[in-house]
């Protein structure tokens, strides 16, 4: 499949977050590293730590830092487990929160599938919220120097209601296009436009946040 046709197949997901549908609108900046550290051949752990800045919040509104560990199966299929914690800021009306999650990965050459639930724990109350994220990203090779270009749907299902405030049903989406650029050996950056799209439930009002994505992502030598 072309990149042509890969882009014609997933143009509907990323316009289905429409401007027009969004009530509040603002415009992003969303930093991540992630320092990843081979264990064994088959098992890494990867260490990350998140930024997000809004105008709407005027200025750093969420900040989480978390560990992942990752165990491939085969040449196709990873597991994963991990833990993070969620600080919020400014406008951020959100209380902190810790998150437990695993995943499961599918990869099939530029095609990857993954399937991840969150367990949140959240301060104002003792039940766990679960929420559901499956992602589709398709990656396309550019050059023979790792340049690449990708586009990516997640889709976000709150499981179950809680009494601090998790409502079941489909809560938000995102939408990415955007690049990943080789910078020196073992490290590597995806650039992106990230649009998250945030449904009209319980009388809230739609929102929809235009972000800046940049995600650096480091290899460090095994562990001996």
């Amino acid at each position: 499949m072309s990149l042509r046709q890969r882009l014609i197949l997933f143009a509907p997901l990323l316009l289905v977050a429409s401007p027009s549908w969004a009530r509040l609108e603002d415009e992003q900046l969303w930093l991540q590293i992630n320092s990843t550290i081979p264990v064994t051949d088959r098992f890494r752990m990867t260490l990350e730590q998140i930024g997000r800045v809004g105008d709407r919040q005027s200025g750093l509104y969420e900040t989480e830092v978390g560990i992942l560990f990752r165990y491939r199966l085969s040449q196709h299929v990873e597991l994963g487990g991990g833990y993070r914690h969620v600080n919020a800021y400014n406008g951020n009306r959100a209380s902190d929160e810790d998150r437990f999650r695993q995943h499961i990965i599918g990869t099939w050459g530029p095609v990857m599938v993954r399937f991840r639930i969150d367990d949140r724990i959240n301060p104002r109350g003792n039940e766990i919220g679960f929420r559901i994220r499956p992602l589709v990203r398709i990656n396309q090779k550019l050059n023979d120097r790792g340049l690449s270009a990708f586009v990516m749907h997640e889709t976000f299902y709150l499981a179950n209601d809680t009494k601090w405030g998790q409502r079941r049903g489909f809560e938000r989406m995102r939408n990415a296009v955007g690049i990943n650029l080789p910078i020196v050996k073992r490290v590597n950056a995806d650039v992106a436009y990230l649009n998250q799209y945030r449904f009209a439930r319980f009388g809230a009002q739609a929102q929809m946040a235009h972000a800046l994505s940049i995600q650096l992502n480091v290899n460090l030598a095994r562990l001996r």
